[in-house]
């Protein structure tokens, strides 16, 4: 591993290192092994090696540092070669965290690059290697970030200035890049352009994404053009990034005045919709683009209905997922902050795994999760997390429930999904320590999690949950509630995923302690009448959906729960860990048309209110924008974060009706089972899953529902029916209600179904005090 000699520190001039040498032949199967600490970008003869973006990638940088593999034989030619790898700041030094304490060099303060070229794969001795023989110089690109953005001055040219320097580095600390790289997508084109009253021109891509701008200008040489991003525009119609915090996200060129000159950055990539371009000087912009970036290239799942607004929503939530998949499940590309945050990760990986494959994807971040685990088991809320270093200004930034939890949720999702029985095992033993960890934070098992950031065992609770109108408050879950769910849904989980691996004792360890949270949940937290102690609508839909609720209150919880929709005026009032359970929640306890409701209502807070206010991605915030167009605080204000785009889950698993068996993952058995909503039809989804491509697609007229499905050629489906579906038929003949075999192929299923109707005296149960 070599320094450039040239590198005067983080916030300045990025560098090169290089190095001339002569090849006798080329046989075309040469071989190049890189890796960089910061982020590299590598030339042969002037031309790019590979097409990745943001290489090495993102891992903690201290445990772990990818390395990539090309085939360069093209590249090269007998007698004199050249190689150029240009460096930058990247995650390794840049700022990172936000406010008034961002943290600089978090894991290093030298970049430097590592590589060994070989004639062919398998071959023992290298052809060449980075060592003190290395060149180094400063690069046109003065100044990057990953907040930053980039300044590039196109009149400075590579020149070799100072030499190298051999650094200690840690060889075992390599790992062959594990996901797939971050690649760019299909260019997006402008769709509307203007100039305000500064003169400035702003472009609008109709499109809320994580990447960059691409440029084409003439001028002349010292002729300066700075693109700003931004996400939305203010009720005026302006231009609007106040959200972006301390984050500049600014694009820096300077002309070198040599005909058309193309421009994009190349360590730094920003979150949004529209571009505002400042040109000072001889200057004319010939041509612009954003290029959309992303980990996850190809699109694994689909999903439409008869409301548009529905199927934008599905498609907002593959956008989000596409720009902060990126290396690392981030909560948001654009501002101070594009961080792992567990819990939103937690949530979404489900949806993620039908959007997009993220076997690999996931399997990566979770081994940064286990090195960023503390040694108390408490799991950190980002990874790679940048306070484990530098804990300084972030103390505790670990050991919240529902965050923390992503150790085991993440490694199941990959299981269910993908079938991948050793990574369940290698994550285990960590998924144990998180559990104890839980239990420890109040040694029983009700949680009661401290209040104070940065204490022991803090929790967000259920993250940004509405609160209903100022005047009166709804009730919202407590932190003790929210935790000891946790930690039965942790136990439990955990419990089942040791039975897997083959871990008896761990087994029957866990499935004890989730025994024994059950019944002090039950017995702390719901009534003698049923009522959930803090009586609002997460409380009820993560004790409904996690079996959390006795038998002999059932029914009067129930009751309870509903009266919470009832109270809200039928409208959504759960936060981050309450959101994914709302919907399975009332469809589990057979309230279809509630779910319908809920779902489909149009104000805030809603999916769709989003939606009718001109989203693309998914909101961080229900109330992002209020109705008047004005926008909220935007101290923490992002319109790109797809925690609660979970509920694409929803509509694959219980609206389009297809989801893996657990106990046959990998979709080797597929489970069709249908949750018709009238107000949906028609509805179709499909998923190109790893055992193939899965269909489902139902129509309603009157009360005569038809539902064609297809089984993947290497699977086995099971249709389980509704018991209010009546005259079921089977490609032709009739059929009961559970548990049906099919085969693979198409099938159609007809049933006849009435929905039922909410009676008067439920829609006003708002001011009832019991249900």
């Amino acid at each position: 591993m070599v320094r450039p000699l040239a590198d005067r520190g983080v916030g300045t001039a990025a560098s090169f290192i290089a190095k001339s040498f002569s090849l006798d032949t080329v046989s075309g199967s040469e071989i190049l092994d890189i890796s960089a600490l910061g982020l590299y970008i590598c030339f042969i003869n002037g031309k790019r090696v590979g097409r990745d973006i943001l290489t090495p990638g993102w891992t903690a940088y201290d445990a772990r540092l990818s390395y990539q593999t090309y085939e360069i034989g093209s590249l090269l030619v007998p007698g004199e070669n050249r190689i150029e790898i240009w460096l930058g700041d990247g995650w390794l030094r840049s700022q990172l965290m936000w406010g008034q304490f961002p943290i600089y060099n978090t894991w290093g303060s030298q970049i430097a690059a590592l590589i060994e070229l070989r004639a062919k794969a398998g071959d023992a001795e290298p052809v060449l290697v980075t060592d003190a023989s290395w060149e180094s110089g400063e690069l046109p690109i003065r100044k990057s970030g990953i907040y930053f953005g980039e300044t590039f001055d196109a009149r400075i040219a590579p020149t070799v200035s100072a030499g190298t320097e051999e650094i200690s580095f840690d060889a075992a600390r390599l790992v062959a890049h594990e996901t797939t790289p971050v690649r760019e997508l299909d260019a997006l084109a402008v769709t509307k352009a203007w100039t305000d009253a500064e003169g400035r021109q702003v472009f609008d891509f109709a499109q809320n994404i994580g990447g960059y701008v691409a440029i084409a200008v003439t001028g002349a040489a010292g002729a300066t053009v700075v693109i700003e991003h931004a996400e939305v525009l203010d009720k005026d119609g302006n231009f609007y990034n106040v959200n972006y915090r301390t984050a500049e996200a600014t694009l820096t060129y300077t002309l070198a005045g040599q005909g058309t000159e193309d421009y994009r950055p190349h360590f730094t990539f920003q979150g949004f919709r529209y571009a505002r371009i400042t040109i000072t000087g001889d200057a004319k912009l010939i041509d612009i683009k954003a290029i959309p970036i992303s980990s996850v290239t190809e699109q694994k799942a689909t999903f439409t209905s008869g409301n548009p607004l529905v199927n934008r929503l599905f498609l907002n939530t593959l956008w989000s997922q596409r720009g902060n998949f990126i290396e690392v499940p981030t909560d948001c590309p654009q501002r101070d902050e594009r961080l792992g945050w567990t819990g939103d990760a937690q949530v979404f990986a489900g949806t993620a795994a039908y959007l997009g494959d993220v076997h690999n994807f996931f399997q990566k971040w979770v081994r940064d999760l286990m090195v960023d685990q503390r040694e108390d088991g408490a799991v950190p809320h980002v990874c790679p997390d940048p306070t484990r270093l530098q804990p300084e200004h972030y103390p505790g930034f670990f050991g919240s429930t529902g965050w923390g939890d992503a150790i085991h949720e993440v490694p199941w999702q990959v299981y269910l999904h993908y079938g991948d029985t050793a990574f369940l095992k290698e994550v285990l033993p960590n998924m144990v320590r998180w559990v104890d960890f839980v239990w420890s934070i109040s040694d029983g098992p009700i949680v009661s999690p401290p209040r104070e950031w940065g204490a022991r065992g803090f929790s967000f609770g259920d993250w940004l949950q509405p609160k209903g109108p100022s005047a009166k408050p709804l009730p919202t879950i407590g932190d003790d509630a929210a935790a000891t769910i946790y930690l039965h849904i942790a136990a439990k989980q955990v419990a089942k995923i040791a039975g897997i691996v083959g871990d008896t004792a761990t087994e029957q360890r866990l499935a004890k302690m989730a025994d024994a949270v059950k019944a002090a949940f039950a017995s702390e937290f719901i009534t003698a009448s049923g009522r959930l102690a803090y009586d609002d609508q997460t409380s009820y839909a993560l004790a409904i959906v996690h079996d959390l609720i006795p038998a002999d209150k059932y029914e009067a919880t129930k009751g309870y729960f509903k009266h919470t929709i009832d109270r809200a005026d039928r409208r959504i009032g759960t936060g981050f860990i309450g959101t994914p359970a709302l919907l399975p929640a009332l469809i589990k306890i057979g309230e279809w048309g509630l779910a319908s409701e809920v779902f489909l209502q149009e104000e805030v807070p809603g999916w769709l209110y989003q939606v009718k206010m001109g989203a693309t991605t998914i909101w961080e915030r229900w109330d992002a924008i209020q109705a008047d167009g004005s926008i909220y605080n935007p101290q923490m204000n992002s319109y790109n974060h797809y925690a609660y785009g979970a509920v694409c889950q929803w509509l694959l698993e219980s609206v389009a009706g297809f989801r893996p068996e657990q106990n046959d993952p990998a979709f080797k058995t597929v489970v069709f089972e249908p949750v018709i909503l009238p107000e949906l039809s028609p509805v179709a989804a499909e998923h190109d899953s790893p055992a193939g491509k899965i269909t489902a697609a139902w129509t309603i007229t009157g009360e005569a529902v038809r539902y064609e499905i297809e089984v993947p050629a290497q699977s086995r489906g099971v249709l389980r029916l509704a018991n209010s579906y009546r005259d079921a038929m089977l490609d032709g003949a009739p059929v009961g209600q559970v548990d049906v075999a099919l085969s693979p192929g198409k099938h159609t299923i007809s049933f006849n179904y009435t929905p039922p109707q909410r009676t008067a005296r439920e829609k006003s149960r708002v001011n009832a005090n019991t249900p």
